[in-house]
């Protein structure tokens, strides 16, 4: 039986599903170096940052910046909000898909 709840548009828009189940594989705890999520999804440094702070705005993501010796890193990882929200997401895509 299909959902009546809406698909969450922050997660909806491509380039936030694509972030968004990018670093749902990363385990729970861990988090990914911003050039090599940027790698991974092929964007520019400009647009992944703008979908990330809409992300972050929502809760579901946390961007942690640190030094790696006199090197700024920063790191991305969901939170467990983000976590949640993005299974919530994905059951209520599988739903709309199962139903008839």
């Amino acid at each position: 039986m299909p959902t009546s709840e809406p698909l969450d548009p922050v997660i909806h828009a491509q380039s936030r599903l694509r972030i968004m189940a990018t670093l749902a594989a990363v385990p729970q705890g861990d988090a990914l170096v911003f050039p090599r999520l940027r790698q991974l999804l092929g964007m520019t440094a400009g647009n992944l940052s703008t979908h990330l702070s809409r992300l972050e705005e929502a809760g579901y993501v946390e961007q942690n910046k640190t030094f790696s010796g006199r090197m700024p890193a920063t790191y991305v990882s969901l939170t467990p909000r983000g976590r949640a929200a993005f299974a919530e997401y994905t059951q209520q895509l599988r739903a709309l898909l199962d139903a008839e």
